[in-house]
């Protein structure tokens, strides 16, 4: 997940987004300190983002079967099978790790082919992939659960040649994780977990799990998927789809504050230069009615905009995936932002890149 830039204060600037580029079949994945990651179907690019002259290059690619080698070259295939690249992650040694449905794939620095380095054995792929400075990765279990398993947190030390647990929530606990955030100004892991009741946690722990405590639980409210360290704390939407969704700020005092109103729920949250971002799915239920995916920004964390928005497509959402706009995990030093939208009306799997202006 993103780390953010920013400084939490009560500035009421007004962002803009001004259009530079858009790119078709494109999933923008990763910022790094070399630039930003797309994928095209099982293929990785890369690609400076200096000035309007965006080109890409290409990294590596990963060998499907050849089912999916075919559905992912069509639209509404590649939404209905939920092909592609889902998660990527650098590390010091030039790796890159990422994940695709059911493995996670390792590249070392040189090659051009991506891995298994290991079979996902429940669900299909973890929605992130966390690194800390010292090169230890860590993802979390996201699967179905109906009967409340245990669920488990796996790391790699080695640069994702072998997996290990790091953590397991006992039956009963929650139902998976969201995600697992790296936090650089606290030095620990955030751990987001759903989705009912006590199930719904946002945990701090150590990086070796020796301390692992629950700091918000019990509610919808605390029911996340996207979170972005800052250093006046951590900025988290919801996602839940029976009560109002919102953003809020969790201060290094454990304070809690609410930021903002969301018209539904917030899987996807980066920051871009010293701006914060999130975007809301269209997951339309009794509570949250819009059939508008929305991308919602601020340049201070205290004032926050309806930015752009996106209908929906005609296809249904429970086999051709919700209308999403997916944002890139990494530190995102620049000023551009880069999104992806999902299952929308005139822009259905379409990576655009957007300089963001403040006044």
């Amino acid at each position: 997940m993103a780390t953010a830039l920013v400084r939490i204060h009560p500035r009421a600037a007004t962002l803009e987004l001004a259009p530079i580029a858009a790119f078709p079949g494109f999933r923008a994945l990763l910022w790094s300190d070399d630039g930003l990651y797309a994928s095209r179907g099982y293929s990785l690019y890369k690609t400076s983002v200096t000035g309007r002259d965006i080109n890409w290059k290409p990294v590596a690619h990963f060998s499907m079967p050849l089912l999916r080698s075919l559905t992912s070259r069509m639209r509404f295939t590649s939404r209905l099978f939920r092909d592609g690249f889902h998660a990527l992650a650098t590390l010091r040694s030039g790796h890159l790790i990422a994940a695709v449905p059911g493995a996670i794939l390792t590249l070392p620095p040189g090659e051009n082919a991506f891995l298994v380095s290991h079979r996902i054995a429940r669900g299909t792929r973890p929605l992130h992939i966390a690194v800390t400075p010292d090169d230890r990765i860590f993802f979390g279990e996201y699967f179905d659960n109906q009967e409340r398993s245990e669920v488990h947190i796996y790391t790699s030390s080695d640069c994702g040649r072998s997996w290990a647990i790091a953590y397991t929530f006992a039956p009963g606990e929650i139902r998976h994780v969201h995600n697992v955030i790296f936090d650089p100004w606290q030095g620990c892991l955030w751990i987001l977990t759903g989705d009912s009741g006590p199930e719904c946690r946002i945990i701090s722990a150590s990086c070796d799990f020796a301390r692992v405590e629950t700091i918000l639980a019990g509610s919808q409210q605390t029911r996340a998927a996207a979170l972005v360290p800052t250093r006046e704390g951590v900025v988290f939407s919801t996602d839940t789809p029976s009560q109002q969704n919102h953003i809020y700020l969790l201060d290094r005092s454990g304070n809690l504050e609410t930021l903002a109103e969301l018209s539904s729920s917030s899987i996807y949250g980066c920051a871009a230069g010293s701006s914060l971002f999130f975007s809301t799915m269209a997951e339309p239920s009794s509570t949250n009615t819009a059939e508008e995916v929305r991308l919602y920004g601020s340049a201070g964390g205290a004032h926050w905009e309806n930015l752009l928005q996106y209908k929906k497509d005609r296809w249904p959402m429970r086999l051709f995936q919700y209308g999403n706009i997916f944002l890139p995990d990494g530190l995102n030093r620049t000023s551009i932002l880069a999104l992806t939208t999902c299952a929308v009306s005139g822009a259905d799997l379409v990576t655009s890149l957007w300089t963001v202006q403040t006044e």
